[in-house]
């Protein structure tokens, strides 16, 4: 138990956004992924994330950033999208809640809140212990923790995102209950989870978020561990599950994500503020990493914002 209240202390979760979207037109998306976390709450109809895992009225899908998931939301006469061509005609798929468009006029509809979930203010925590998107079945105080973050989100009241975050971390602290109390993912939290234990690896890992635009060789890192280079490799991955490199690329485009969304920055400019002096190559791993270019993940604010 103090070792998962360890846990809990070290998140720093933040609230980004919250929607609600009525399902105009039933799609699967083959390659679904975002950068942040994403609960969704299903308010009609269903959404589905593998051939027996339905989410109803009332449950929550919970999908962890950094995860591809293959969603449906509907359940009648599909059309099958990939990743890029959701986010190039989303507007045909989903659409606003509002009135003009009553959440009783068609099949299925959702509420979602998306959330950074950082350990130690470095790691994406959840997609650190690589656990797959799962379903939760109808839980009433996390459905009314959501109901709320999103009427926060519509008003303009003062301290509204101040609300919505301690909203938010409330609703992610049940769903970690959750995975707990039902033992799901035991094998994967009880080898990801390790890092708690060693302070030279949060050393790492703050370290890396620190100096994204710098070099982050092995060799560097092994000096911030006070480990050897041959070794420094093999004791990250022995800790993490990952190998350190593909933590970092993870890491800067993440970051590039934030700033694409945030800055206007140019894509070069962005590029090279994360580690990428060559452009080309930088915009060739970041669509292979997200399925879309660069831009296009500027253009839009994330899957669940129409």
């Amino acid at each position: 138990m103090e070792e998962y209240n360890k846990i809990i202390e070290s998140l720093n979760i933040k609230f980004i956004r919250s929607n609600s979207l009525n399902v105009i037109r039933s799609v699967k998306v083959s390659n679904f992924y975002d950068v942040q976390n994403t609960v969704i709450q299903v308010k009609s109809g269903v959404i589905q994330i593998t051939e027996d895992e339905i989410a109803k009225k009332g449950d929550l899908v919970f999908i962890p950033g950094g995860k591809s998931v293959e969603i449906t939301f509907g359940d009648s006469d599909t059309t099958e999208v990939t990743n890029e061509s959701f986010i190039n005609d989303r507007d045909s798929y989903l659409r606003k809640i509002t009135d003009d468009v009553s959440i009783h006029t068609v099949q299925t509809s959702f509420t979602s809140v998306t959330f950074d979930a950082k350990a130690f203010d470095s790691v994406n925590f959840f997609n650190s212990l690589d656990i797959p998107p799962f379903i939760i079945p109808e839980q009433v105080e996390v459905n009314e923790a959501i109901d709320k973050i999103y009427q926060e989100s519509l008003g303009e009241k003062p301290g509204k995102d101040r609300i919505a975050t301690n909203l938010t971390e409330y609703a992610v602290i049940e769903v970690f209950r959750h995975v707990l109390e039902q033992k799901l993912f035991v094998e994967q939290i009880a080898t990801n989870s390790n890092y708690f234990k060693d302070p030279r690896l949060i050393d790492i890992f703050n370290f890396i978020k620190d100096n994204l635009s710098s070099d982050l060789s092995n060799k560097i890192l092994a000096n911030v561990a006070n480990v050897s280079e041959d070794y420094v490799g093999q004791y990250f991955k022995m800790l993490t599950g990952i190998n350190p490199q593909d933590y970092i690329e993870y890491q800067r485009m993440e970051k590039a994500v934030e700033l694409l969304r945030t800055s206007r920055k140019s894509i070069r400019a962005i590029g090279s503020e994360v580690g990428y002096k060559d452009t080309a190559y930088f915009c060739r791993r970041f669509k292979m990493m997200f399925g879309i270019p660069a831009g296009k993940m500027r253009r839009r604010d994330s899957l669940m914002n129409v």
